[in-house]
């Protein structure tokens, strides 16, 4: 028993002079900072949450994404459920005011429906107070146009540009719309050269003087003038011609200028394209859309198109195309964010054909949630979901449209499947 407590006597003091004689850790240090250990194994105490996340970083392109997120789109504070959703593209460059009251003109509506008070369009209605905006889709008028303002058009999703014509004549209108183009501001100049390039627009180039040369070198050379001389004159009037050219596509391929066909080259971005040699602008109008020019056939009065669908088709040489891409391409990701915002815009509900009675549409009727074993259709009867009903374009009749080369992707080729 005597032995027993010596021993343990014994134990006790030698841990107590250990303790004493190792020094004492501050307890600032002790709370704040992990423990190390001097030996070759890792300690086994783990760092603080956060000494973690201090020394952790980003990466840089998923802050790159976020600020850029910020920038292009406007979200709003969750105060209300209306604006919880709602995301608006940043456009600081719009003009805030009212339209040209003059390139205005009032907007009737109708509700969707026909002379004799029957619904032929569905899902419109109600909606604020709009006027229509009278757009130049020819562009006609030569000469320098400047942009005075970019404008929103509650008719279409693209912007509207405000051009104010300088050298406008007696009868001739000063101001006009236009669709706007993608990177297009208050302050730049466009110009159309639907009707040719005026004389004297490439400094140091004659047009009619480049010919009158090479009908001269034609006519010395039927009365006998050296190969040589031939060659030469040749060769001087190639590189006279693909000098005028550089300079004739720098000084017009910019955005929003209008061209023929024939002088764009190919791999050029276009939009507003007219489908008749004095016709308006018809095809590629929606925002952020464009199409682009894929080549010329030698000997042809076609060119090669491909338009936002992926159709290429030939269209006149002659036809007119303004150089660029539609502007306003946020447009397609915004979020209205509650269903008043689409009534302000005119737009009805849509309701489901199986909520439907069996009288208003081929699903409705029933018991409960039941289609009655039967194919997806619309309203009308037709097959709906992808469903082919007429043949257009190569695949179709006979001479149904000769001018498409390659239909849309559909289906597969679409998801890229095929």
């Amino acid at each position: 028993m005597l032995s027993a407590l010596r021993r343990s006597s014994g134990a006790l003091s030698k841990s107590a002079l250990r303790t004493l004689s190792s020094p004492a850790p501050s307890t600032s240090s002790s709370l704040l900072l992990p423990t190390t250990s001097t030996s070759s194994h890792p300690a086994l105490t783990r760092t603080y949450a956060t000494e973690i996340w201090k020394s952790s970083k980003p990466a840089a392109s998923q802050t790159s994404a976020l600020a850029r997120s910020q920038e292009l789109y406007k979200t709003y504070k969750p105060i209300t459920p209306g604006i919880r959703h709602l995301r608006r593209p940043l456009l600081p460059h719009l003009y805030p005011g009212r339209p040209l009251r003059l390139l205005t003109i009032a907007k009737r509506k109708h509700g969707g429906r026909n002379n004799s008070g029957k619904i032929t369009v569905r899902h419109r209605g109600g909606g604020h107070r709009q006027r229509i905006r009278i757009i130049d889709y020819k562009r006609m008028e030569p000469g320098l146009h400047e942009v005075v303002r970019i404008e929103y058009d509650p008719n279409r999703s693209a912007h509207i540009a405000l051009l104010y014509n300088k050298d406008a004549k007696e009868g001739v209108a000063k101001w006009s719309y236009i669709i706007a183009t993608e990177g297009l501001r208050a302050g730049d100049t466009v110009q159309s050269f639907r009707q040719g390039i005026p004389k004297g627009f490439i400094p140091g180039f004659d047009s009619d003087a480049l010919t009158s040369s090479a009908l001269a070198s034609a006519s010395e050379g039927d009365a006998g003038v050296a190969q040589a001389e031939l060659d030469a004159n040749k060769a001087a009037e190639a590189s006279a011609q693909s000098l005028a050219l550089g300079l004739l596509r720098s000084l017009t391929l910019k955005p929003g200028n209008v061209l023929p066909l024939r002088l764009i080259p190919s791999g050029t971005v276009i939009n507003t394209i007219s489908l008749k040699p004095d016709g308006p602008g018809i095809l590629v109008r929606s925002a952020g859309t464009f199409g682009q020019v894929v080549g010329y056939e030698e000997g042809s009065k076609y060119v090669s198109v491909r338009l936002q669908s992926g159709e290429v088709r030939k269209v006149l040489k002659d036809c007119a195309a303004t150089i660029g891409k539609v502007s306003n391409p946020l447009w397609k990701n915004r979020n209205l964010g509650k269903a008043g915002r689409k009534r302000w815009l005119g737009i009805r509900p849509s309701v489901r054909g199986m909520a439907m009675n069996a009288n208003d549409h081929p699903h409705g009727g029933g018991r409960g949630k039941s289609k009655s074993n039967k194919h997806p259709v619309s309203i009308w009867g037709w097959g709906t979901k992808g469903t082919r009903t007429r043949k257009p374009g190569p695949k179709g009749p006979k001479n149904s449209n000769k001018m498409v080369i390659r239909e849309r992707p559909r289906g597969k080729e679409k998801r890229g499947l095929a």
